[in-house]
């Protein structure tokens, strides 16, 4: 699994905003998509708010990507 480092300056990124920054998806629509298929975790668990806060410390994982949030 392809493992990069995020590092955002503001108290936490949404879910969907993030898979579009981080290049885990082509577009806000797609990441939207594949969130609410269940095809998304967070910190090991499935997620489907794509309006999740992602914090500093959190794991984003989806289609062999994982991201961690500085």
């Amino acid at each position: 699994m392809a493992e990069n480092k995020v590092k955002i300056t503001t108290e936490f990124i949404k879910l969907d905003a993030l898979m579009k920054f981080a290049s885990m998806t082509g577009s806000g629509g797609e990441a939207k998509a594949v969130i609410n298929e269940g095809l998304v975790l967070v910190n090991g668990e499935v997620c489907t708010m794509r309006g999740k806060k992602i914090r500093p410390g959190d794991v984003v994982s989806f289609n062999g990507t994982e991201v961690t949030v500085e």
